[in-house]
C-alpha cells in the first residue's frame, strides 16, 4: 500500500465485483431513506422539507462516490500466526485474529452478492471487538479461506 503501513507484505483484496453490490446496497438505501424524508412534505406541503431528502440524497451521492476507494483500502494477509485484515480510508482500521482463538468461521452470500458470486468470510473471537467480516470474496476463495482457517486454528488450539 504506502510507506505507512502498518503491516507491510503482500495484502489480499476483495474481488472488484464488490464495488457493484455495494453500490447497490447502496442505490436501495437511497431509495428507501429518501422515500421516506419525503413523508414529512406529502403531508403538509410545506416546500421547506423538501430540504431533507434532498441531504438524504446528497448523503448517499457521497458515500457513493468513495465507494470504490473504500473497497480497494480492504485487504486480508495470512501470516504465520495470525490473519491481518484491514479496512478505511481515513480511518484505516488493522485487526490480527491469531489463529488460536478463532472460535467460528462463516461464510455468508446476500441475495446481490450471491447475484455476483461473492461471500463474506465472518471471523468470531471470544473478544468481542476482534471479530471481522470480510466482504467480497469469490466463493470458492471463501471456502478455500475458511477451509484454511479453520485447519490453522485447530492446530493451533491443539498447541495450547
Amino acid at each position: 500500500m504506502s510507506s505507512l503501513d502498518p503491516v507491510p507484505g503482500d495484502w489480499q483484496r476483495v474481488s472488484p465485483k464488490y464495488v457493484v453490490v455495494d453500490l447497490l446496497g447502496i442505490l436501495v438505501s437511497a431509495i428507501l431513506f429518501t422515500v421516506g424524508a419525503t413523508v414529512p412534505f406529502a403531508i403538509t406541503r410545506e416546500p421547506a422539507w423538501l430540504i431533507a431528502p434532498a441531504a438524504v440524497l446528497l448523503l448517499h451521492v457521497l458515500i457513493a462516490a468513495f465507494t470504490p476507494r473504500r473497497v480497494r483500502a480492504l485487504g486480508y494477509r495470512l501470516r504465520d500466526d495470525d490473519l491481518v485484515f484491514r479496512k478505511g480510508i481515513m480511518f484505516l482500521r488493522v485487526v490480527a485474529v491469531p489463529y488460536g482463538r478463532m472460535q467460528l468461521v462463516d461464510i455468508n452470500r446476500g441475495p446481490i452478492a450471491r447475484g455476483f458470486g461473492l461471500s463474506e468470510l465472518k471471523l468470531v473471537t471470544a473478544a468481542a471487538t476482534s471479530h471481522i467480516t470480510i466482504p467480497g470474496l469469490p466463493e470458492a476463495d471463501a471456502e478455500t479461506l475458511r477451509d484454511r482457517l479453520v485447519e490453522l486454528a485447530e492446530s493451533r488450539r491443539a498447541g495450547l
